[in-house]
């Protein structure tokens, strides 16, 4: 392609947007239906890439009580964990 291009001379020129100014874009574009739709993660933590241990997302209570019944029995959480998951199975095959 022979010629000028006349756009080589056009630069990117930051806008200067104060945190009031985005605020009111955005309600104005909520009160006309647009909404975010950025991807997402997904919920919940990822396990541990060195020992793929999970990390179960329960209730703050449930975790609590979890965190309680370990520490009264003297074991870590994934020990009484294993120790539910095993009740679990047993009572799951008799019934």
């Amino acid at each position: 392609m022979s010629g000028s291009n006349r756009l080589a001379g056009l630069k990117a020129r930051p806008k200067t947007v104060t945190k009031a100014e985005v605020r009111k874009i955005d309600d104005v574009g909520e009160a006309r239906g647009f909404v975010d739709r950025s991807p997402r993660k997904k919920p919940g933590r990822k396990p541990s890439p060195r020992t793929h241990q999970l990390h179960p997302k329960v209730l703050p209570d449930t975790g609590q009580e979890i965190a309680d019944e370990a520490e009264k029995l003297g074991i870590t959480q994934g020990q009484l964990i294993e120790k539910m998951w095993i009740s679990y199975q047993t009572a799951k095959r008799k019934g």
